[in-house]
């Protein structure tokens, strides 16, 4: 069975990544792209599903963990009645086209008996491979279809039932080091990499990063967590950022709301291209937006509200039956259906992002801005129209406040752009229906009588979304109509504190069952208490918000406030978005939005 999902950290190549769990086991990891199929994918089924374990043969009394300071190599301390070890996990950076993951078990105090089980499992956990040994017996190979995988390690592995296995001891001072690599499978077997050097190169990478932009203020450690998040979850190559490393971890721990969040999200753009320049990582920020230009390349009307990693449109959703999913939540999903949704959002989203991009010095680019041109065309002729909406829902469209918003958005940027940084436009146009559609907003998502916008046109449901009406600029916070709005979020969005993105049980969104708070609507209520001058009030949500996180610093995407426990993909780069957003804000450092 697979541990609460706040028991398992992120290790990664920024190609790709894993999940490893408190109890020394790997249990997922897509090869070689974050978007591949696992060949590790005992997260969301059994461990026959893939995985590798490395951990004390008797019961273990503590566990401590910690990453390395200003870095993604992980540290697992395993306490037994015999003594203790330490597990260092971590993804060495190689430039060829390959994957590297390093594990050293240290010991600690005493003699330590240890046992390694290793499942491969490739296609989503479906293939077994074919398994060989090594001249030399040091290690194994393993091979299906296009994939090689290959296991080196200091101890003799055997194989038993389709698994691989192996007993040893570690007393205190000893090392023993494994090593995996994957490569395609039409290439010759590599040669055994340096371990211990890999995680110093690894550990060096990443610090070498973490130090080129110091983060200060109160909260500059959690902050600094989430932005070596954000990179680890940024390909190095082509600049896209994934929504998180995982597909399918539930909303509802056994239902059915489970989505691959293995791909791009057109909506993150604008959010973490500001965390990333607020923070002073510029050279990440452009690299994100210039993912972006050649995301939406192409025809206007073929916009999509995410794509692949290198900026794939086709991400068809299937599932996965042979996987009975995260503690029996099922289904389990590769590929995003709602690709192929009209989310009128996008359009705000994109035009703000190159806005956000000039403020934070990019230079000014021509091809760049005949895209947008192309794409406000487009929306002045579909922004009056239904759309599905922020929140991707599966039943029906609706004419959403929030889309109507970002379609505000993208003409105030547009407008703004011309003024400030001198492209060419027709703005007194712009100027003409950023009004009109500000106007219908005003009149249409405002009920008089709740003295709130509310989620769509004729509704009297909330929505959390509206929180960012002030942080887009919209409405500037002192409003009495935002004022009230608030009001009416913490009457019926708030649970335990935390703010939910809408009443799920209305069945609007097509869907079945529940969800958890979500932690990123949370963090835009401190922004916006913080933009009111409620300032203690926004203190004190972030630091319950932050006390979320688990003990190496991360979040996925909802908690549950019934359980007690985090629930959705994990990490989830919104989340961590929204705290950067939100600590900068509070500390003074935020550029606003609007």
């Amino acid at each position: 069975m697979s541990q609460r999902i706040e028991d398992y950290a992120i290790i990664g190549d920024r190609q790709t990544a894993a999940l490893v769990g408190k109890d020394g086991s790997i249990d997922f990891l897509c090869l070689p792209r974050f978007d591949s199929d696992p060949c590790f994918a005992a997260l969301l089924g059994t461990r026959e599903n893939g995985r590798w374990r490395i951990a004390p043969d008797l019961p273990v009394r503590r566990v401590e963990r910690r990453y390395r300071p200003e870095t993604l190599v992980l540290e697992t301390d395993l306490h037994t009645d015999d003594g203790a070890v330490r597990i260092t996990d971590c993804m060495v950076p190689h430039p060829h086209d390959t994957t590297r993951l390093a594990r050293i078990v240290t010991g600690l105090s005493g003699r330590v008996a240890m046992r390694l089980d290793l499942v491969f499992r490739f296609g989503f956990g479906g293939v077994v491979p074919w398994v060989q040994r090594l001249p030399g017996h040091e290690g194994l190979v393993a091979i299906a279809g296009p994939d090689m995988v290959v296991v080196w390690g200091d101890v003799p592995m055997t194989g038993r039932n389709q698994h691989t296995e192996a007993a040893f001891s570690v007393a205190a001072g000893e090392t023993v080091e494994f090593g995996l690599e994957w490569l395609p499978s039409h290439r010759r077997v590599p040669r055994r990499f340096n371990v211990a050097a890999g995680v110093e190169q690894a550990a060096e990478s990443w610090r070498g990063w973490a130090r080129r932009v110091p983060v200060a203020g109160q909260w500059a450690e959690i902050v600094r967590r989430s932005l070596i998040t954000l990179r680890a979850l940024t390909h190095w190559e082509t600049g896209g950022i994934v929504a998180a490393a995982t597909t399918s971890l539930p909303e509802q721990l056994g239902g059915g709301r489970n989505w691959d969040y293995r791909f791009c999200w057109l909506r993150d753009a604008s959010f973490t291209l500001q965390a990333l320049m607020n923070a002073g990582y510029r050279e990440e920020a452009h690299a994100w937006s210039r993912w972006l230009d050649r995301a939406i390349a192409g025809g206007a009307d073929d916009i999509q509200i995410m794509y692949g990693i290198a900026g794939e449109r086709r991400l068809e959703e299937r599932t996965i039956d042979w996987l009975d999913g995260y503690e029996g939540s099922r289904p389990v999903r590769a590929g995003n259906a709602a690709a192929g949704q009209r989310q009128l959002d996008v359009f705000g989203e994109v035009m703000n992002a190159l806005y956000q991009a000039h403020v934070g010095g990019a230079q000014r680019d021509e091809n760049s801005w005949s895209i947008r041109r192309v794409l406000l065309e487009t929306l002045e002729r579909i922004w009056a129209e239904p759309d599905e909406g922020i929140w991707e829902v599966r039943g029906g469209r609706q004419q959403f406040v929030h889309s109507k918003v970002m379609a505000w958005v993208a003409f105030d940027r547009a407008i703004r752009s011309v003024e400030d940084y001198g492209y060419d436009g027709p703005v007194e146009r712009w100027r003409e229906i950023r009004r009109q559609i500000h106007d219908e907003v005003c009149a249409k998502g405002f009920d008089s009588g709740m003295n709130s916008f509310v989620q769509a046109y004729g509704s009297k449901t909330l929505d959390a979304s509206l929180l960012l009406m002030t942080i887009v600029g919209f409405l500037p916070p002192e409003d009495p109509r935002m004022r009230g709005t608030i009001a009416a979020i913490e009457r019926t969005l708030l649970q335990d504190g935390f703010v939910r993105r809408y009443d799920t049980q209305s069945g609007k969104d097509g869907l079945e069952g529940n969800e958890g708070v979500f932690l990123a609507c949370s963090f835009w209520l401190v922004d916006n208490y913080a933009m009111m001058g409620r300032q203690e009030e926004a203190e004190a949500l972030f630091e319950k918000l932050v006390a979320l996180r688990n003990d190496v610093g991360l979040f996925a995407e909802e908690y549950d406030t019934v359980n007690r426990r985090q629930i959705g993909n994990f990490p989830q780069a919104f989340t961590h978005v929204a705290l950067v957003n939100a600590a900068l804000r509070l500390s003074g450092a935020a550029q606003v939005a609007g």
